[in-house]
């Protein structure tokens, strides 16, 4: 049975996939597959897990010609997308890409594409200027007025509101978001890239612990006045929390390891076979056991959490204080 349509199939009707184990019949991954092409969710991943598809499976499955060229089009516009030496050409009806690496010093650049030829520069990326610098390039039509590049909704629909629409900071691909407070981590779809929705930043695993003012859930970032309150009571507080975390801590782990352990070994010899006396000494010795452990766990818990948590707050909100 097929896990997409439900249907019962013959197992030759079941492609093998290169990137996974999952198996779904042939005719719900070629309309799968046909959908994702269409709108350009390129790499196609699976329909079962995040694994990307192989280009050879998506080449075999895919039947129209012309699915194929888009599909392989997509994959090479992503790849150019994400590299920053990369220039399109700004002439109408003209989407070449010309790898303009290293020519910062020399920012006249033609376009290859035949028939075409258009000079532009490199820096701004507009037809090319001998004359004079490089006019100011006008802010993204997504940051100021991102909805006038849209199609007008049908009747009855509401226009989405511009802060629901912002661009990727590598791609400039218009990326749409419900302002709701839910997570700001957001994925370009196109590039592939992290950044924030708050501030508009590539992002690392720890910004939204960092003293920038960018909250994992929120509409907005803390204000300035907040953040410095914030920052200024990190550092003064912080030998005082930290003293009363850790002496919290070393009690509750060095005396809750071994009542944890003796709880868990008597009831798992409660639903065996064993005799009272054995069930007495296993979680005797369990718990001696414990006793001889748990002052280490707590040595490394301490010894270790304390040195990060300072050099957090005297390292990095400190220098974000001076800042």
């Amino acid at each position: 049975e097929c896990p997409l349509c439900l249907l019962p199939q013959p197992p030759e009707a079941f492609p093998s996939l290169g990137s996974c184990s999952h198996r779904s019949c042939r005719g719900c991954l070629q309309q799968y597959l046909r959908l994702a092409v269409t709108e350009s969710r390129v790499p196609v991943s699976c329909p079962h897990c995040p694994a990307a598809l192989q280009p050879h499976d998506v080449h075999r499955l895919l039947p129209e010609p012309a699915l194929r060229d888009k599909y392989e089009e997509f994959l090479l516009r992503r790849l150019l997308v994400a590299d920053p030496g990369t220039r399109w050409c700004p002439a109408p009806d003209c989407s070449y890409a010309v790898l303009a690496h290293g020519c910062a010093e020399c920012p006249r650049l033609t376009c290859g594409r035949e028939g075409c030829g258009t000079e532009f520069c490199y820096h701004c990326r507009q037809p090319w200027h001998p004359e004079g610098p490089c006019a100011p390039v006008p802010p993204a039509p997504s940051l100021a007025t991102p909805t006038a590049q849209l199609e007008e909704p049908a009747h009855g629909e509401a226009w989405p509101r511009a802060e629901d629409i912002k661009v990727c900071p590598r791609c400039s691909a218009f990326i749409m978001k419900i302002n709701d407070g839910s997570c700001n981590r957001m994925n370009c779809t196109v590039c592939g890239c992290l950044f924030c929705w708050l501030c508009l930043q590539e992002i690392s695993d720890v910004h939204f612990l960092s003293p920038s003012g960018c909250t994992f859930w929120g509409k907005r970032p803390w204000s300035r006045t907040r953040r410095i309150l914030w920052q200024l009571g990190m550092v003064l507080g912080a030998p005082m929390v930290i003293s009363l975390a850790a002496g919290v801590a070393v009690p509750v782990i060095t005396i809750g390891i071994p009542i944890y352990m003796g709880r868990k070994v008597l009831a798992a010899s409660r639903r065996s076979s064993l005799s009272g006396c054995q069930q007495c000494l296993s979680v005797t010795s369990s718990v001696l056991l414990s006793l001889f452990v748990s002052p280490i766990i707590t040595a490394l818990t301490v010894g270790v959490g304390v040195p990060l948590v300072l050099t957090y707050v005297y390292g990095t909100v400190v220098l974000s204080l001076c800042r």
